[in-house]
């Protein structure tokens, strides 16, 4: 496989075989995506991907869902140079909040909460998380920023899995996500299980000092 370790091209999207299959039971999410996140190159070409499809022009900031959302939250708005605001589970904030419910990706019913107030009306907010199964999480953040006068400039993620409430944002807000509609990829995380589970190998993430990781 060829990376992008500055010598030549890379393979489309290969940094998606590096994401961790659940180990721990149903409770859980059905896969990892950090992964990715701790090999340089990898998270290095995914928001190379990801950038590539937004214009920073018609963002003013990208709010991350508690909690891995932060991480590509922070990360994205570093590259496009807009600020960063979190989007946190409720009972976290030191200041006053504004809190919704929504029902997550497990049928649980949670709360999240934004500080208030967190920005002027009329502010473009892009909102940003690590994957997006059932919409439940979004629908909640979509409620806070509309709520304080916002308006939602569009969704990132590395995957939307594909089904009415995820059509539904897909035709009102631009969305733009590292696993492409129409892929193989798509069509195995809308099945939740990925072909590249069979040969994962976490040693293929690792950070090696001296060479570009993978």
């Amino acid at each position: 496989m060829t990376m992008n370790d500055g010598k030549g091209p890379r393979d489309a999207r290969w940094y998606l075989s590096l994401m961790s299959p659940n180990t721990k039971g149903p409770q859980f999410a059905w896969l990892d995506p950090t992964s990715i996140y701790i090999n340089a190159a990898a998270f290095s070409d995914l928001l190379d991907d990801l950038c590539a499809e937004l214009d920073a022009a018609e963002i003013d900031v990208v709010a991350g869902l508690d909690a891995m959302g932060f991480v590509l939250a922070a990360a994205l708005g570093a590259r496009l140079g807009r600020g960063v605001l979190p989007i946190r589970k409720a009972g976290k904030l030191c200041v006053d909040t504004d809190r919704v419910s929504f029902t997550n990706y497990s049928g649980r019913t949670q709360d999240m909460e934004m500080r208030q107030p967190a920005f002027a009306p009329g502010t473009r907010v892009l909102l940003a998380d690590q994957w997006v199964e059932t919409g439940g999480t979004m629908e909640g953040a979509i409620r806070l920023v509309e709520r304080q006068g916002g308006k939602v400039a569009g969704m990132v993620a590395i995957a939307m899995e594909e089904n009415p409430a995820t059509d539904a944002y897909r035709a009102a807000y631009p969305v733009v996500t590292a696993v492409q509609q129409g892929t193989p990829w798509q069509a195995e995380c809308n099945a939740q299980g990925l072909s590249s589970f069979a040969t994962y190998d976490p040693g293929r993430t690792f950070p090696t000092a001296g060479r570009s990781p993978g």
